[in-house]
């Protein structure tokens, strides 16, 4: 008799429908009118710049606009880009806010999610919420194969829902000088494995049946015990933690490291895989208050490279986090996408999980997950040791506190007629403001997913009207009646900032469109970009993002400034989780103390509202 076959594992492959034809009825980015750009351009200057240089920007801007100028020109060239592609901007938006971007990606770039404790404190708790989660995230899949996810609206508008397909199975793959993205999903035979790592060794676990068929979490169980009992050394080579160091160098090391069949393999099935699931040792125990803080070092970078930083493959797009002590969570690589679809497909798994009880399955016998090898070479060692100490050092240096924020959430601001975004994004200016006495740039993403392959642009929260209420809510010589008016004017300019912005007519990613293409011309570049203020507004001490969830969650994410923060915020309708980050490497910035700032000035805000009287009509 003949040997039976063994029957490889199946992963359905995309059924094409709904998701092409409701993409090409999606209108492409705009390109704003040049003097439009320049005007808002002064007016976002005015509240962060000194007079002197202002004017000086000023004259470089007229001399920009001229009729037959350089700005003219390279409009013209903006403009044709726009009607020769799908998305003037999306290229080259992945290419410099990522691909090019040399820092690592840990801290600089790569967000984490702190998703609510767990109940269990043993391994077997762990394996279990574990088989969960991967079942939950396979039914999302599901929705993204058979290309039946709903899609999404802003304002009655539908949005792209290009980033969902971008997600699942990719990988971001480093260069010398430039790094790339790979995308497994879209191939013939699309991946049907994840991977598994725990006490730093990496496994292959394939998730469908030879028919196509899921696993179910009862069998996925058994698999991942078995993963468990066969990686108990804890005296592995972290190779993992070599996707942590500055880009070069890890370029560098990789083709070192992918020169040797056998390493090059297991990377590949790394980077194939359709999402990672980082088992994680338990971390140092603190106090309840503190846990979410831990946690969210934990989900940013491991804690280190004598925790779990070396638990981690830090180029995959999707690592989901669970700890044996309850904590878990997930990072992603920011390349393919934004927060908003994270979340979206977190909102989905945490349904599953609750839903989701054991069933027993008839048992088939399933193969051993396969475990991946590493050739380790002197050299390979000696980039291990390189990559422990630069992580070491930006784990000393990362401040996070996340706090919630208890006494209220949405429903304030909402009372009182106000957008919940702007009313917090007020705080925040005028906790800042009261730290240092002035104003700074500030950064808010926004979405510019009404457009085909849309990604983001900036929400400048600190204007004229935010400085001029900031400026008089400490003055006793203000009047209340007088504060409250200048409070509603500055959440409405900020209501006003992010429409204009998510309709494509912000000033930030039209700039820097404007900047390459004087690039790609090869012309020389133009006074306004080598201008000081240009440099001023691009220096964000306040980089800020909401991400709302109905999950009680928190992103978080490092400064883009050395001496600036990073504040994630999810507004919930009756609190506020937020996460603030610094560095300690600057004497000037202290998390806490922003935290604190910023408790303060929303309660503040919201005394300030409850206790004047509306003048009467």
């Amino acid at each position: 008799a003949g040997k039976k076959e063994k029957k490889m594992p199946v992963a359905p492959t995309r059924i094409p429908g709904r998701y092409l034809s409701h993409q090409e009825g999606l209108p492409k980015l705009p390109v704003p009118s040049l003097q439009q750009t320049c005007e808002r351009y002064l007016a976002i200057l005015e509240p962060i710049v000194d007079e002197e240089e202002l004017s000086h920007t000023k004259e470089l801007l007229a001399e920009f606009q001229k009729a037959g100028g350089v700005g003219e020109r390279l409009q013209k060239g903006l403009e044709r880009r726009a009607r020769k592609t799908e998305n003037w901007l999306s290229d080259w938006w992945l290419t410099t806010a990522y691909l090019d971007y040399r820092m690592p990606v840990v801290v600089h770039s790569s967000p984490g999610v702190v998703l609510p404790r767990l109940e269990f404190s043993d391994r077997q708790g762990q394996m279990r919420f574990a088989a969960k989660l991967i079942a939950g995230v396979l039914d999302f899949k599901t929705m993204i194969d058979n290309e039946t996810l709903p899609v999404e609206y802003l304002g009655g508008k539908q949005l792209c829902m290009n980033q969902y397909y971008q997600v699942l199975s990719s990988c971001r793959i480093p260069g010398l000088k430039r790094d790339s993205v790979v995308n497994h999903a879209h191939r013939s035979r699309p991946p049907a494995h994840i991977t598994v790592v725990h006490n730093f060794q990496f496994f292959v676990l394939d998730v469908y049946n030879s028919d196509g068929t899921p696993l179910t979490v009862d069998q996925l169980y058994m698999q991942l015990e078995k993963v468990w009992s066969s990686s108990l050394q804890t005296n592995k080579e972290p190779i993992g933690i070599l996707t942590s160091n500055q880009r070069n160098s890890w370029g560098k090391a990789y083709n070192n490291l992918i020169k040797d069949k056998t390493n090059k393999d297991s990377v590949q099935a790394i980077q194939k895989s359709i999402f990672t699931v980082c088992l994680d040792a338990p971390m140092p125990c603190v106090s309840d208050e503190l846990y979410r803080s831990r946690a969210a070092v934990q989900m940013l970078h491991g804690g280190g490279s004598r925790w779990n930083s070396g638990n981690r493959w830090f180029d995959k797009t999707l690592q989901f986090i669970i700890g044996e002590d309850g904590s878990c969570g997930l990072m992603y690589e920011h390349a393919p996408a934004e927060g908003p679809p994270i979340v979206s497909l977190i909102d989905h798994v945490v349904e599953y999980t609750k839903k989701s009880e054991m069933v027993r399955t008839p048992m088939v016998p399933l193969p051993m997950p396969l475990k991946l090898r590493f050739n380790i070479t002197p050299e390979i060692k000696k980039d291990i040791e390189k990559a422990k100490q630069n992580m070491n050092i930006m784990v000393h240096d990362l401040d996070v506190k996340v706090i919630v924020f208890s006494h209220f959430g949405k429903n304030v601001p909402k009372t009182h007629k106000m957008s919940p975004d702007a009313f917090i994004q007020m705080g925040l200016q005028l906790a800042y403001y009261r730290m240092y006495q002035r104003c700074c740039a500030t950064y808010e993403s926004a979405s510019l997913r009404m457009f085909k392959l849309g990604r983001t642009d900036t929400i400048r929260s600190c204007s004229i009207d935010s400085a001029n209420f900031v400026k008089a809510m400490d003055d006793p010589s203000k009047q209340k009646i007088e504060k409250v008016t200048l409070l509603e004017k500055a959440v409405k300019a900020h209501r006003a900032y992010t429409d204009m912005a998510i309709h494509g007519q912000a000033i930030d990613r039209h700039l820097l469109g404007l900047k390459l293409q004087a690039i790609e011309d090869l012309t020389s570049m133009p006074e306004i970009f080598m201008d000081t203020s240009y440099a001023v507004a691009n220096h964000y001490n306040l980089s800020t993002s909401q991400v709302p969830a109905k999950t009680d969650c928190v992103m978080c994410f490092g400064p883009v400034a050395p001496d600036g923060y990073g504040v994630c915020y999810n507004p919930m309708a009756e609190h506020i989780n937020f996460a603030v980050s610094a560095f300690n490497s600057c004497n000037e910035t202290n998390a806490a103390h922003m935290a604190q700032r910023l408790e303060e000035a929303l309660l503040d805000m919201r005394m300030l509202l409850e206790s004047t009287p509306k003048a009467k009509l």
